[in-house]
């Protein structure tokens, strides 16, 4: 029985990165043997074990054969007599395709050093397109790596393409899609995760709502970028500087989708397409599992973000309700996150990016303000639903003194 450390952590020992998760590799050995040795089995379609101090997964060695379409269509096959080098041909990029044995020696037979060296994320063999994931975390791992200089080679983009041509891309499921999109949102280059895909054809695939943003015209004097597509690349990047939330990052993605729906006729403006943004964002959060806070943040930020653009020119009537509809005095937390995202959307134009946002600040004014009334007294002295209506009223008054000494 022989055991090696495989995969990522080998790739980013390599590197020099932190490493968060060791997978190891079982070569020489019977699911028997490990049971008896106190591993415990948790692999559906192949031997994977647990180790039982470090809970770490041991795989046995495969090999695998692709029996029908989609990334679940693969027939794998363990035994003894499959070697690492066995193993390691059915992997997706050369930088995931190295093995270290318990020496420290790398069996590296696809040349994954070479590419980590020249920043290559490139295709162990033409296997690759066996398995529509693979396109997703090719695109993951441009994302992932983009700081360090990585690209992703011209011979592998050109089999991304075959793939989505051939119809491969088609069979992914909608958890695959969002765990591998999850993933890219958590990095600080999520941008680079959707420009892959679109170099090869796959977002028109996996978000069509997404990919048709690009070549739809904007007026020039707000977004000198003047493309939408450009433009909500630009977003995301400036949402992923400020903010580390999923939800920010997600609502930074999706709320200009109803700019893709806009009548060519009305091109280059786009007259509502804040609800039609809303309609799309309930759409795509049917087809694929989006978490609630994501989807609802994403919703708003939809919904209100031109309110939010126009804070200072607001009356209070209409300041008090986007507090009110976007639950700002019960849920002060999202709504600090709906404020980031109207910022990247403020920030991701051509020149604006580092220009200040008034507008977040003044709502955050106005919510202080409006929570700054006595809720006590006021309860103390109604009933009922006079309750709520009496709140509204001091609110109400509060901020339109606001209103009135930000403008004196």
């Amino acid at each position: 029985m022989q055991i090696y450390l495989v995969g990522g952590a080998v790739r980013d020992e390599l590197l020099g990165r932190p490493v968060t998760e060791r997978d190891w590799c079982v070569v020489g050995a019977t699911p028997e043997q490990m049971l008896q040795r106190g591993f415990r089995p948790v692999g559906k379609d192949f031997p994977v074990f647990l180790h039982p101090d470090t809970q770490e997964e041991y795989a046995l060695a495969r090999t695998e054969r692709k029996t029908r379409p989609g990334y679940q269509g693969f027939a794998f096959h363990a035994a003894p007599d499959v070697s690492i080098e066995d193993d390691l041909a059915r992997r997706d990029l050369t930088i995931n395709a190295m093995a270290k044995d318990a020496t420290g020696n790398i069996i590296d037979p696809f040349n994954g050093r070479a590419d980590i060296d020249a920043r290559i994320l490139r295709h162990v063999s033409g296997a690759f397109v066996e398995d529509p994931v693979r396109v997703l975390r090719t695109a993951k791992f441009a994302a992932r790596y983009h700081e360090l200089g990585f690209v992703v080679a011209d011979e592998t983009v050109a089999l991304m393409q075959q793939m989505v041509a051939d119809g491969e891309v088609d069979a992914l499921v909608p958890d695959r899609v969002w765990k591998e999109t999850q993933a890219a949102l958590e990095g600080d280059n999520a941008r680079v995760f959707f420009e892959t895909l679109r170099a090869c054809a796959a977002l028109g695939v996996v978000y069509p709502e997404i990919d048709i943003l690009f070549g739809i015209p904007q007026p020039e004097k707000w977004h000198p970028e003047i493309d939408t597509g450009l433009h909500t690349m630009m977003v995301l990047e400036q949402a992923a500087r400020l903010s580390r939330s999923i939800d920010v990052r997600f609502a930074a993605l999706v709320h200009d989708l109803g700019k893709g729906t806009t009548a060519k006729s009305k091109l280059p403006s786009h007259p509502g397409h804040e609800l039609r943004s809303v309609e799309l964002i309930r759409q795509l959060a049917e087809r694929l599992p989006i978490p609630k806070n994501a989807r609802e943040l994403g919703l708003l930020v939809a919904e209100f973000h031109t309110h939010c653009h126009r804070a200072l020119e607001l009356k209070a009537t209409t300041v008090l309700k986007v507090l009110e509809r976007t639950d700002a005095f019960r849920r002060p937390e999202r709504f600090e996150n709906f404020l980031l995202a109207c910022e990247a959307d403020a920030k991701g134009r051509t020149g604006f990016e580092q220009r200040n946002y008034p507008q977040a600040d003044y709502f955050r004014q106005a919510l202080a303000t409006a929570n700054s009334i006595d809720s006590a007294a006021v309860i103390a002295s109604h009933e009922g639903p006079a309750i709520a209506e009496a709140l509204r009223r001091e609110r109400l008054a509060a901020l339109q003194s606001l209103h009135s000494r930000s403008r004196s």
